[in-house]
């Protein structure tokens, strides 16, 4: 698969959507995650990120043109001992709790499926990434409706072990603009990771939709001692 460059991924794509990039720097010492969320409507757009604990959470902008909290008001990082969770909606959270009983990424998402939002049915995506003793691995998955259909559920989850230096991979809810909102399809895209959070997190910030961009998260974890920098940018 070739690699892209995000810079290019991003800017030609109006709405991709909420998205996350995984991945590790070029100099090979720090594990990578970038989250974004677009918006077309009031209610999508009325939202920012804000640090919670080691992870963080959305939150209305002006709490007063809050319409319907239910898939626009979660966390989508939280950290769980060596594993940091990713995702787009509140299987943060199902993600979470049952991996603190045990149980795998992969098992906790079996739980789960695409949103209600007809026609839309956006997908869920959630990546996990894993440091224990100098090693790194990260997983994403993608839950969706069978090509619009919501009577089945596809779900697809990608692995990677000993993560190539230098590169990530991204992956989105919708393909593309449209109406309905066509579902992200294919495998997570090799994309490049900068050494430097701020050089990235800004190229991420100036690269998506002006219109539609709401808030991005980024956050680099140092493989070896487990210390992180987190970056967030909000429109709001």
């Amino acid at each position: 698969m070739e690699k892209l460059s995000i810079a290019n991924e991003l800017a030609s794509n109006a709405y991709p959507g909420r998205g996350i990039i995984i991945g590790k720097t070029p100099d090979g010492t720090k594990a990578v995650t970038a989250y974004f969320i677009m918006g077309r409507s009031e209610n999508s757009r009325n939202r920012v990120f804000v640090e919670d604990g080691e992870g963080i959470r959305t939150q209305a902008f002006d709490e007063s043109k809050l319409v319907d909290p239910s898939l626009i008001i979660y966390a989508p990082v939280r950290v769980l001992g060596n594993k940091t969770i990713v995702t787009n909606g509140d299987q943060t959270d199902t993600i979470y709790e049952m991996m603190d009983k045990q149980m795998t990424f992969e098992q906790a998402l079996r739980t789960r499926e695409f949103e209600p939002d007809a026609p839309n049915y956006t997908p869920r995506i959630s990546g996990i990434m894993h440091i224990e003793n100098g090693t790194y691995n990260y997983a994403m998955s993608i839950l969706k409706s069978n090509d619009g259909d919501p009577s089945g559920c596809c779900r697809f989850t990608f692995a990677y072990n000993n993560p190539t230096a230098g590169e990530g991979h991204f992956i989105h809810t919708y393909k593309c603009d449209g109406n309905p909102l066509p579902s992200f399809e294919g495998e997570p895209k090799r994309v490049d990771v900068d050494n430097d959070i701020d050089t990235y997190t800004k190229l991420l910030w100036e690269n998506l939709n002006e219109d539609n961009k709401v808030s991005l998260f980024v956050r680099y974890i140092d493989i070896a001692t487990g210390k992180y920098e987190t970056r967030i940018v909000n429109k709001n």
